[in-house]
């Protein structure tokens, strides 16, 4: 008896999700790193501070890189500047340490008779992992130093006595942790895979593995963990990603197939008289894009299964207004609908356009935030309760109150989720917790990466706003050097006299030593006795109270003050058409998206808008983003390449959505893979609609024991 060849996570036993397996089996499996021979109870806890607990955890825990070995060669037959593999015994070792705070350490290797020096310059700790007597093969380029041969910072092998150099092969490199040398990690690995990969059952049948030019799992593990060659190495992690992506596809599918066929929503329906009604309130003509996506939003409401739309559209391009229709929708057909932001300041902002946009109709609206007095609050939730309330705005306070049963909707329709990679799945989850689901809307000011759209939002149907209402300006953007600094402030101060308001957006709150960031309280202080002195200045950050922040905000809206000097709370939503400055101090620190989303805060109104970024980024990929959002304002563009340059998490917050890291894909350069793992899922899928069939028990099993919790698979 065998099991599954899946990514377990280590917290479940190994046969928790997978049938009986034979207990000596598991037994083997399950075995705590502790008792594998090489590890002992010190680098048993290493091990776990990276999650590796047993056996299993260690047959898929992958290399993060590769290390090819170089030909090993006789100490007198090196040459200058060939890179070289020499083996021999330590003789001498020695750490010195300098006045200066900076050390070198060095360590002289005797291969019979002929000798090599090793140095390392401020690298202290290769003295622990370095001594007398040890047997060592040193990687690096050689130089001639008078009688000596001399290696600067080679790789090291360590070898025990008798044992032969590793071949041409290449060394696979783990992440490591405190504690554990990669030579030990390399040797841990690898017994497990000995002992462990060739009892692992195939999911896949020989003729799917033919087909799809796959390993089979055993020899994909072992090429990947022991390659010897790169196409051996190539051939071995493409059926691990493949295997890996499919779950995902096959989870996501599974998900929207079960919401489809299993969950019922109001059905509501847009005739003509409603939509004529609502599209009255509308003061403007709406674009071509705005449009059809009302016309997808009018169709999915109409039916009686849940509506799971994306809204994504690059900043300015009308979101409001169709999320707008889609509430006032819910509302004609006498329901309820609720619409959470992400920051109370949103919220508010929300709240005050909806109240301006619907002065002149009976809808009620509430405003839910954590800032409520508790009076206020029990009152809210009441008026909420017994239907008195048509639209309720709010952040995720909305979906706390509902998830801790504080209270229950009357007759909750449609759930609009504004910027929603801010949310976590649980909490957008949190307000489906009634008798009918409710329709769902969620928007994206962040256009959303082809790859990204695949995975974390592949079971969504995608609308797609790319062009602005007309009249929105320009915004002419400036990377801007410390020494025009000066410059720059004229430049502002004579807009501002002419009638125009900025914002001047700084990262952090505090004074950060560390990278000598310019904070939102010393640039207002800076500012207001220094160039911007003439003017009106206001504070805008998150450490401030709801009610200071709304107060702030609302000056700035009427014109009162001038300039908003502030952090990333102005990101999104925040609606001045007067504002056409933007002053961004650190902009290293900001990712692309972010900047794109800042900018669109100047682009609202009828004047030209000027944005200047101070900063001095160290790295290739620094100046490259700051570069691109100089050069172009098409959002879609600059989220491709913060895709490629930052990854998913840092973009946009994967871990937000709580599904589990993936452990080999790359979403970065496995998009061909992961096409074709999405378009078998879908067949897969059409093949056996309640993937129920006995053949697909494997896999079936493989997906709700990785993504049933966090995708809320529970029912299939």
């Amino acid at each position: 008896m065998s099991v599954p060849s899946e990514f377990a996570d280590s917290a479940d036993s190994p046969d928790s999700a997978n049938g009986p397996v034979e207990p000596q089996l598991t037994e083997l499996l399950g075995r705590p790193v502790q008792f594998l021979k090489g590890v002992g109870p010190q680098r048993a806890k290493a091990l776990e501070r990276r999650g590796l607990r047993t056996a299993l955890d260690l047959l898929f825990f992958f290399p993060r890189d590769y290390q090819q070995v170089a030909p090993v060669a006789e100490i007198a037959e090196l040459r200058q500047g060939v890179e070289a593999s020499v083996i021999g015994v330590v003789e001498e070792a020695e750490l010195r340490e300098f006045a200066s705070g900076k050390s070198s350490f060095g360590a002289l290797i005797r291969q019979d008779a002929s000798c090599l020096r090793a140095v390392w310059f401020n690298q202290a700790y290769m003295a622990s992992q370095v001594k007398r007597g040890d047997r060592l093969m040193l990687t690096g380029v050689p130089k001639r130093r008078t009688l000596t041969w001399e290696m600067t910072h080679p790789r090291v092998t360590r070898l025990e006595e008798e044992q032969e150099p590793p071949g041409a092969e290449l060394l696979p490199i783990y992440s490591l942790t405190e504690g554990v040398r990669q030579s030990v990690m390399r040797k841990v690995v690898h017994r497990v895979v000995d002992d462990l990969a060739d009892k692992l059952d195939e999911v896949f049948p020989d003729e799917y593995l033919e087909e799809h030019g796959l390993l089979g799992v055993s020899a994909a593990l072992r090429a990947v963990h022991m390659p010897e060659s790169r196409e051996q190495l190539s051939a071995g992690r493409r059926r691990l990603v493949y295997q890996e992506l499919l779950v995902l596809q096959l989870a996501i599918a599974i998900r929207r197939w079960r919401r489809e066929r299993m969950r019922e929503a109001p059905a509501l329906e847009s005739t003509a008289k409603i939509d004529a009604r609502i599209r009255r309130l509308f003061p403007f003509e709406l674009t071509e894009d705005q449009r059809c996506a009302i016309e997808d939003v009018r169709r999915d409401m109409a039916l009686d299964i849940p509506m799971n739309r994306l809204l994504q559209g690059d900043v300015g391009t009308g979101k409001t207004m169709v999320a707008i229709y889609a509430l006032l929708l819910a509302v004609a057909h006498q329901k309820q609908a609720a619409l959470m932001a992400p920051t109370e300041v949103l919220a508010r902002q929300h709240a005050r356009t909806l109240e301006r946009s619907l002065a002149e109709s009976r809808v009620r609206i509430g405003l839910l935030t954590g800032s409520l007095t508790p009076a206020r609050r029990r009152k809210l939730l009441e008026e909420i309760r017994d239907g008195q309330i048509d639209l309720v705005i709010g952040t995720h306070a909305i979906a706390n109150a509902v998830a801790q049963q504080e209270f229950e909707f009357k007759n909750l329709a449609l759930v609009i989720v504004d910027e929603q990679h801010k949310f976590g799945v649980r909490q957008r989850a949190a307000l489906k917790l009634t008798s009918r689901e409710p329709h769902c809307l969620v928007m994206s000011a962040t256009p959303i990466p082809r790859t990204m759209s695949m995975t974390l939002f592949g079971d969504m149907d995608v609308t797609t706003l790319r062009n602005a209402p007309p009249g929105r300006q320009n915004v002419h953007t400036y990377w801007v050097e410390e020494s025009m600094r000066e410059r720059w402030w004229a430049f502002f101060a004579r807009k501002l006299r002419e009638g125009r308001q900025g914002y001047v957006v700084a990262p952090v709150v505090d004074e950060d030593e560390e990278n000598a960031v310019t904070s939102a309280e010393e640039c207002f202080e800076l500012l207001a006795n220094g160039p911007l002195e003439a003017f009106r200045l206001d504070l805008l950050h998150g450490r401030m109270s709801p009610n200071e922040k709304d107060a702030a905000m609302q000056r700035f809206e009427r014109g009162e003050t001038q300039v908003l000097v502030c952090t990333t709370v102005v990101e999104v939503g925040i609606d001045v058409p007067n504002a056409t400055l933007m002053t961004v101090e650190g902009g290293e620190r900001f990712g692309l998206a972010q900047l794109h989303q800042l900018r669109g805060r100047i682009r609202r109104g009828k004047h030209p808008g000027f944005v200047a970024v101070f900063g001095d980024p160290q790295t290739d990929d620094g100046r490259k983003r700051l570069e691109a959002f100089c050069r172009t304002s098409d959002g879609f563009e600059l989220a491709e390449l913060d895709f490629r340059l930052r990854g998913p998490g840092d973009l946009f917050g994967t871990k937000q959505h709580g599904l589990p890291p993936l452990r080999i894909a790359d979403l970065q350069r496995d998009t061909e893979l992961l096409a074709l793992a999405q378009q078998d899922a879908r067949s897969l899928l059409e093949d056996d609609p309640g993937f129920e069939a006995p053949r697909h028990r494997r896999l079936r099993e493989m997906v709700l024991r990785r993504y049933g919790e966090t995708l809320d698979l529970s029912d299939v």
